[in-house]
């Protein structure tokens, strides 16, 4: 154990305490409060680098972005790099979409709070969903991108197109002008083309059908060439006739061609009021099933909202347990195990822990740390076997 106790530059053992730890600087407690803030704000950030570098996985609308915090030499006097992966296009980043330029980052100073900037920044990402960029880059990792991180797959959902495509293999004739009854010397409106394998009625010069709005067509009256009526009155009688209005209109309202239109027009009334009395009679079973789609809707509006929140919970474990995160909180934890066994070394050799003490405490936190550090190096050569496995030849 002559490792343990520290030679003298004599070459003897030292029998006088270890100095203390120096205390931290005006600058490291400034730090230290700021990523103290950071961890309180955000539970789920991840610790790439102790004091260096953190990533914060973020989901919404199925799409998660990681946000990298990179704490420069100098923090706070220097302000943080914050960037994100995949590539965005939002009006808080860069041009690349990589690194993230609001003010709030651009005017960081000592006394801003580095949770509230990014928990400010993830707010704004919810109120307007950024969307991926065209080209993605690979992740601005400080040092390293971790061997045998698959790429980021961007996710997305196939919508449907505004209006159908135009079928090209339908056979479309145009409407003769001649036959539509509408005068030749105006120019003809654009004709969109009928489906002619479509049993459609075809009109004809015998019996032209008068086709309203709702598609109820209606056959006129055949009116004659000559009226034998007429022409048993003389010519003093039609000269009267032609004079006086209203001789003509009783003579008008005579015709059986009139009476015949408002003999139909009374039926077609007729008809209308008892299709709009069965129609009241509907009312309150379409009111019924209204409310019914209605209640559906917010149903499926709370499912969907539900379905997001656990979609991101879900995008949020799958992260925390990703290969590399998984093998920076075990560099991690071995960083702090071996941190301990140090601190109780130096307590011992103050004087300030009994020998039996310090061999069970220090042989287990050494341990500890010795076990987290072979699993660190296992999942490390698993995770680069996976990348050669999966590399392209």
């Amino acid at each position: 154990m002559s490792w343990l106790f520290p030679l003298s530059k004599g070459g003897g053992s030292s029998s006088s305490p270890a100095a203390p730890l120096p205390a931290l600087t005006s600058l490291q407690q400034q730090k230290q409060r700021q990523i103290e803030s950071l961890r309180s704000a955000h539970s789920a950030i991840a610790e790439i680098q102790k004091d260096v570098e953190y990533r914060l996985p973020f989901t919404i609308n199925n799409l998660t972005i990681n946000v990298n915090i990179l704490l420069p030499p100098q923090f706070p006097q220097e302000k943080p790099v914050i960037s994100v992966f995949p590539p965005i296009r939002h009006h808080l980043m860069d041009k690349q979409g990589v690194y993230v330029a609001c003010p709030l980052i651009n005017n960081f100073t000592m006394h801003s709070d580095l949770g509230k900037i990014i928990q400010s920044l993830l707010d704004e990402f919810w109120k307007n969903p950024p969307a991926l960029a065209p080209s993605s880059t690979p992740f601005p990792y400080l040092y390293s991108k971790p061997a045998g991180m698959p790429p980021y797959t961007p996710q997305s959902f196939p919508f449907l197109p505004p209006y159908p495509p135009q079928e090209t293999n339908r056979s479309i004739a145009s409407v003769p002008v001649a036959e539509s009854g509408y005068p030749t010397d105006k120019p003809a409106a654009p004709s969109y083309g009928l489906i002619t394998n479509l049993p459609l009625p075809v009109p004809t010069t015998e019996a032209l059908l008068q086709v309203g709005q709702n598609g109820f067509s209606y056959k006129m009256p055949d009116v004659p060439d000559a009226f034998p009526e007429l022409s048993e009155l003389s010519i003093p009688q039609l000269t009267d006739m032609n004079e006086q209005e209203d001789i003509l209109l009783e003579q008008f309202v005579n015709l059986p061609q009139l009476k015949q239109i408002i003999m139909d027009k009374d039926d077609l009334v007729k008809s209308i009021e008892e299709l709009a009395k069965k129609n009241l009679l509907l009312e309150p079973s379409l009111e019924a099933k209204r409310q019914t789609v209605l209640d559906k809707y917010e149903q499926l509006t709370q499912m969907k909202a539900t379905f997001e929140k656990k979609m991101q919970r879900q995008h949020e474990l799958s992260e925390s347990c990703s290969p590399s995160a998984l093998q920076a909180r075990l560099k991690v934890a071995a960083h702090e195990a071996e941190e301990e066994s140090d601190t109780i070394a130096e307590d011992f050799l103050e004087g300030k822990m009994e020998i039996d003490d310090f061999l069970s405490s220090f042989m287990e936190k050494r341990t500890i740390c010795h076990c987290r550090r072979a699993k660190e190096e296992k999942l490390q050569q698993a995770i680069t076997m996976h990348s050669q496995f999966h590399a392209p030849l």
